[in-house]
């Protein structure tokens, strides 16, 4: 019967075995044989020796760790007395131990809201929960007590543990009733959750046929009750066999279900509520699979599957308590709902032909042609006396105003980009995958066509700003008589743009933020328009039926379904740069905001405000100051965006650092991609 369950008690056995393993004389072996590990104290004390030689003095040491981890399978594999030891004392552990927590609970996330759930972490950490001897979890925390031990434990290669677990033999007398029955407890407790979890609304309205959909969640319950329900009796184990295998297919076909209810969120959208409940109900669902593998009489084991768990288990029991894991994983279940609707706004901004790199171009002349305006509105409105709420209000409405215009018209800002693109970017990691690995080619020519992009909107927005500001400057003077800003004010204008006289590289990197915070902003509307059903009930609503013609409907609908998420999301950047400068006039720190269009065109005014009186240094030190202005404003609002949209699909980066040469010899190979459309280029082109 496979069991594989022991993981850290099998560790210190194995330890055991290397101490034996020194003095290879017959007698020593036999010696092994009679340690009295069956004691639970006696083979815990080894279980923590045994990892304590494993263990490297820095958990990010995986190399040490691995080669001290071979060191002890060839000790296994030479010492064979030592390991009966070893499966005797495990067999003697779980059956004096509690397991059913270990299997039900740990690794899963748990069922409580978001507040309840980091409002006891909280406690915890100030006060740990109380685990008594008699749990399984007891063990893992005694005997992985370094709290950095899950990452030596993940590092190490699957291969190896599945080698040390298939060494083990994990072949454990599954005819103690003791253990069975903590087995079956589990897999009923397991059974009964994921039923419930299957028929919850958030899973249910999206089936496209409930009775066929939530069949499988049914009768895997059923077929568990009565699997439950047999004698552990000789003349009902075939009938028990035949239970097993049918709710292991029925699992199989909750997992359907699972993913086909995630294909839907791009045309349906999602909830966190959804997401959660997907994700604990996937847990449960892999959870079941291994108790199946375990109580099933094949001798058959998914070894990959139980080393998961094992990893999972050492890393939650690790970090349980950890507030910045739970912020982050909550994170990641709302990641999705708002990289991938504010991904669908992205596909524009990235360009593959020539003509869709024109069309960029020219769609950012027509943004810095508004952009002028804007900011030439902007030090107008600073001349009206008032408090400096006000004065942020004004600001905030005219740079809103000025981003719906942007919107309404085609136009393009080069800022408002990135937020949107960041999910096509980590989007093409799922892209003609190869096997299991994400396409990194793919990966990088994408950042090409992102790349080629920016740079036409920059070039667009900022070859319009500067000229266009300064000609407008010049007819306001000669309409009025008075310059729009002239003296100390001009001067003020250019000095707030250079980055040693001013703060303004930190105040780029607080724009690049709200850019990004935007982005998100409209990415939540547009998903919620879309899981909320927005449209369809504002059409069926009365009182607007009431109220508006057949043609003004269709057109505010169809407005609110295509718009309505980049609208909150223009207000909310207009009022996050307008306010900006009253936060930090109110409380008295270094807080306001640059953004490299507005700042061109501040620079234009100031540059006519002091009637050219500026020197060559002056100005190129100006400019440079701009540029980095811009280059900011990109990489955090790109950076911010990216993170979450890799989050939204369980993707760490740092497991693909061949990356950046992929991109290095596709940057040194095709450097003119990176600044214009070429001809068809396909992954293909980079081997």
């Amino acid at each position: 019967m496979a069991f594989i369950n022991p993981w850290p008690l099998l560790y210190t056995m194995l330890r055991l075995s290397k101490k034996n393993k020194v003095v290879p004389a017959k007698e020593e072996k036999q010696q092994a044989v009679v340690l009295p590990l069956h004691s639970v104290n006696r083979s815990l004390d080894f279980l923590v020796e045994l990892i304590d030689t494993i263990r490297p003095e820095n958990a990010k040491d995986i190399a040490l760790a691995s080669i001290r981890f071979k060191a002890l399978l060839y000790q296994m594999g030479q010492d064979r007395s030592s390991l009966f030891s070893l499966r005797k004392a495990l067999l003697t552990q779980f059956l004096k131990t509690n397991i059913v927590n270990a299997l039900t609970e740990s690794g899963i996330v748990s069922s409580r809201g978001f507040v309840q759930e980091l409002r006891g972490k909280i406690l915890h950490k100030l006060l740990p929960e109380l685990q008594t001897p008699d749990n399984f979890l007891y063990v893992i925390n005694r005997i992985f007590y370094n709290k950095r031990d899950y990452i030596w434990v993940s590092g190490i290669d699957t291969d190896l543990w599945i080698q040390f677990f298939e060494v083990l033999g994990i072949q454990i007398n599954m005819a103690e009733p003791a253990l069975i029955l903590q087995l079956q407890r589990s897999l009923q407790i397991l059974s009964h959750r994921i039923t419930a979890l299957g028929l919850e609304k958030e899973m249910t309205q999206r089936y496209e046929n409930i009775e066929h959909a939530i069949f499988p969640f049914l009768d895997q319950s059923r077929l568990v009750s009565e699997y439950m329900a047999l004698k552990q009796d000789i003349a009902s184990q075939a009938m028990r066999t035949i239970l097993l295998a049918n709710t292991t297919e029925a699992l199989h076909n909750c997992n359907q279900t699972i993913q086909s209810i995630r294909e839907q969120r791009t045309a349906y959208g999602t909830s966190l509520a959804q997401t959660f409940i997907i994700t604990r109900l996937q847990q449960q669902v892999d959870r079941l699979f291994i108790i199946l593998d375990v109580l099933d009489t094949d001798n058959s084991f998914n070894t990959q599957r139980f080393v998961d768990y094992f990893k999972t288990v050492v890393r939650n029991e690790n970090r349980k308590n950890s507030i910045r894991e739970f912020l982050s994983e909550n994170t990641g279940y709302l990641a999705y709902q708002i990289a991938e609707h504010g991904g669908r706004t992205g596909e524009k901004f990235i360009t593959t032909t020539r003509k869709d790199f024109w069309r960029m171009f020219n769609s950012s002349v027509g943004g810095g042609i508004i952009i002028s305006f804007i900011g030439i509105i902007k030090n107008l409105l600073s001349k009206i006396p008032g408090t400096p709420f006000w004065h942020g209000f004004l600001y905030s409405t005219n740079y809103s105003l000025g981003f719906i215009l942007i919107q309404d018209t085609g136009s393009t800002l080069a800022t408002k980009q990135p937020a949107y693109t960041a999910n096509n970017v980590a989007s093409s990691f799922d892209a003609q995958k190869i096997g299991e690995h994400p396409d990194l080619r793919n990966l990088a020519i994408t950042i090409g066509k992102v790349s080629r992009t920016q740079l036409a909107s920059f070039t667009g927005n900022l070859i319009v700003v500067f000229p266009l500001t300064y000609i407008l400057a010049w007819l306001f003077f000669a309409a009025t008589g008075v310059k729009i800003a002239e003296g100390d004010a001009a001067r003020k204008l250019l000095t707030d743009q250079q980055p040693l006289h001013s703060p303004a590289w930190l105040y780029a990197c607080f724009t690049g933020f709200f850019l990004f915070a935007s982005g998100l902003i409209a990415g939540y509307v547009e998903n919620y328009l879309v899981h909320g059903r927005i449209t369809e009930r504002l059409r069926n609503l009365p009182s607007f039926k009431n109220s508006f013609t057949e043609r003004r409907r269709y057109k505010i609908i169809y407005y609110v379904e295509n718009n309505l998420g980049s609208l909150i999301g223009n207000i909310s950047l207009g009022f996050f740069l307008g306010m900006a400068g009253f936060i930090g006039n109110t409380f008295g720190i270094p807080f306001d905001i640059r953004h490299i269009t507005i700042s061109a065109a501040n620079v234009a005014i100031g540059f006519f405000g002091l009637d050219h009186q500026v020197t060559a240094g002056e100005i190129w030190y100006t400019l440079v100051g701009v540029m980095g202005i811009g280059f900011l404003n990109f990489a955090v609002s790109f950076g911010l965006a990216f993170l979450v949209a890799v989050k939204s699909r369980g993707i760490h980066l740092r497991e693909y650092p061949q990356f950046l040469g992929i991109l290095f010899r596709y940057l040194k190979k095709y450097p003119q991609d990176f600044i214009k459309a070429p001809a068809l280029r396909t992954a293909a082109h980079l081997k």
